[in-house]
């Protein structure tokens, strides 16, 4: 008996499906490696990194799938995913919000941070391989902050640019 075009399009949907939930679990692995490995290596005590939306207002606290870009979406797409991170920037409630965006190709995670630098991560995740990766997302923070600093010291600090997200958030 030969297959219908129903079957044939249940059977695509359902491979589909497989892979947009491959590529989630694998992207919200690595997200919440991201957040434990920063958050450890900027050397608090207390969490100091907690998974967020990519846009709207966020408290500190993990979003857990709403932290998401597909969150709600309902049937889930296979696309790049993004994810909120924020950083606690102060050791009270000022929070910094970086979006990196996630895309999976084979064994290897590339990882967009803010539109901007694009990081290479192999899976599986190698803890001590991470280390360049906080630096880079470190030394991006912190050339923020100094930069603009020294266009004020300069008198140059009037622009366009939109800058990072900061929020005060109550604990």
């Amino acid at each position: 008996m030969t297959e219908s075009k129903f079957d044939r399009l249940a059977k695509a949907a359902k491979v589909y499906g497989e892979r947009s939930f491959d590529n989630y679990a694998q992207i919200r692995s690595v997200a919440e490696q991201i957040r434990d490995g920063l958050s450890a290596w900027l050397g608090t005590d207390e969490p100091c990194v907690f998974l967020v939306p990519p846009q709207g207002a966020f408290s500190a606290q993990n979003y857990r799938s709403a932290a998401y870009s597909v969150s709600g979406k309902g049937f889930l797409p296979l696309e790049p995913i993004s994810f909120g991170l924020a950083i606690n920037i102060s050791g009270h409630g000022d929070y910094m919000r970086l979006i990196l965006t996630c895309r999976k190709e084979g064994n290897r995670m590339f990882v967009t941070v803010d539109n901007r630098n694009t990081c290479e991560i192999r899976l599986p995740v190698e803890e001590d391989r991470m280390e360049t990766f906080f630096e880079d997302i470190f030394d991006y923070l912190h050339r923020w902050f100094t930069d603009r600093v020294a266009q004020y010291d300069d008198g140059n600090y009037g622009s366009n640019d939109i800058g990072f997200d900061i929020h005060h958030v109550d604990d």
